[in-house]
């Protein structure tokens, strides 16, 4: 009896060890894979629109190692339900079926295999919602009409103060409603397994509502954790329970910055404003570009060139963290993205300027300090021409210097690197800081002790 119980504690202490969770700052799910915490989230948008004509998610499985590679642990599916096709606009935001997969995309369980494929991989899955709005052809618009927002004669209307007339307002007074909506979203989460949800125009949702359903998901989603992304910038978004949400001023200040618009100070004042009583564990989701900027210019022309893109990336994305790369970037895509139709990308496009993707999204997930936990210390430049931040994080400590001007500028180096012994993360050779430092046109350093 005695030899029976050893190996039996023996057989639990195994089985608890290799059940043991891989990091602490990850919440596993039933297939294994670690939700990652949010502040250390590097997400990855795609647009099936970019992959495929048809049967999308089996190209998006095709082409997952190299997502992987990229180093990105989050993936962003923009919605993969029916379009509707009445007064249609073929936008995959005006949604026929909330609870189907577009045939164009493939099948729920296409979906599935990818959800799965991305799990394998160590990669969580969002999809995109849309709550503020349903196609004409909506399978609630015939059933259930008082659902939706209606004018004084009683017509249903396209919601107010924008020009979608492909879709249909809907009426958050409604009690029938909310419950159907939150069983949607529910039904993936179930069944398909994903970990959260982008919510489209989150901000023209009552905030009410946000909070009842986030708070239903996360309760049917336990003991994982789910990831929820706010297309807004209401702060009531994350009283309501959302994790992030979009840093549109931001967005907004780099691409003035980058034109020669505005000073490189104007990325501090932006900064600390967006991060301005946002509460413990929020966070902003920085980008230089999504699908709604690439359908205007590619961030190549946006910012001015390939190197000025890439100085606008490191001065986004490492100022405070919060990294999302609209897939397609990573390649250089020089045109318009138009995802109301399929656009083919060269994926084998610029390796180069996707080799150097890959490694600074290397480096940030190598440097606590470069996410958006980190704290932020500034220094002012003698002509407010390039961004100097000193990025810390316990014993973690990074200098982003970004010459966002093409010209060549020269500015003072902190105090406390100056002759001390550092590292250029980029390239891995030493470096000794002097008092001043020159960088070249749209030239970027990223410095370590």
């Amino acid at each position: 009896m005695k030899k029976l119980f050893l190996t039996l504690l023996l057989f639990m202490m195994v089985m608890t060890i290799g059940c043991k969770p891989k990091d602490h700052h990850a919440t596993p799910v039933g297939d294994g894979f670690m939700v990652p915490e949010v502040s250390d989230v590097v997400m990855y948008q795609v647009n099936p629109r970019v992959f495929a004509p048809s049967n999308s998610f089996q190209a998006i499985i095709a082409r997952l190692d190299s997502i992987e590679d990229l180093g990105v642990n989050m993936l962003w599916i923009m919605p993969i339900y029916p379009i509707g096709e009445v007064k249609s606009k073929n936008s995959p935001y005006s949604v026929r079926d909330y609870k189907a997969v577009a045939p164009e995309y493939g099948t729920v369980d296409d979906l599935r295999m990818l959800v799965e494929s991305c799990h394998e991989r160590g990669m969580g899955v969002i999809l995109d919602w849309v709550a503020n709005h349903t196609a004409w052809d909506n399978v609630w618009l015939e059933k259930h009409p008082d659902w939706y927002t209606h004018d004084s004669l009683g017509n249903i209307i396209f919601p107010p103060g924008t020009d979608w007339t492909d879709v249909a307002d809907l009426n958050y007074d409604n009690r029938e409603m909310r419950d159907a909506m939150i069983d949607a979203m529910r039904y993936w989460v179930d069944s398909v397994g994903v970990d959260g949800f982008r919510c489209d125009v989150a901000d023209q949702v009552p905030a009410d509502f946000w909070s009842e359903c986030i708070s239903n998901l996360r309760a049917a989603a336990k003991p994982r954790n789910l990831i929820m992304l706010a297309e807004g910038a209401n702060p009531e978004n994350f009283t309501a329970g959302f994790d992030l949400n979009y840093a549109w001023e931001f967005m907004g200040a780099i691409a003035q910055v980058m034109k020669g618009e505005a000073k490189v100070n104007k990325l501090i004042t932006v900064d600390k404003h967006e991060y301005l009583d946002l509460g413990s564990g929020k966070y902003k989701l920085r980008f230089t570009t999504n699908h709604d900027e690439a359908t205007k210019a590619s961030p190549i022309t946006l910012y001015g060139g390939v190197r000025a893109s890439m100085a606008a990336f490191v001065a986004t994305t490492m100022l405070h963290g919060g990294m999302l790369v609209y897939g397609s970037q990573e390649v250089g895509y020089p045109e318009t993205i138009n995802f109301f139709k399929y656009v083919p990308v060269n994926w084998n496009a610029n390796p180069e300027l996707r080799a150097e993707y890959k490694k600074l999204i290397a480096i940030y997930n190598d440097h606590p300090a470069l996410r958006s936990s980190g704290k932020v210390i500034p220094f002012d430049d003698d002509e407010n021409n390039v961004l100097v931040v000193d990025r810390v994080l316990n014993n973690d400590n990074v200098l982003v210097i970004v010459n966002v001007r093409n010209e060549t500028h020269s500015t003072e180096v902190p105090s406390m690197w100056v002759g001390r012994p550092a590292v250029n993360l980029m390239t891995g050779e030493p470096v000794e800081l002097g008092h001043r430092i020159s960088l070249q046109p749209y030239q970027y350093l990223l410095i370590s002790k």
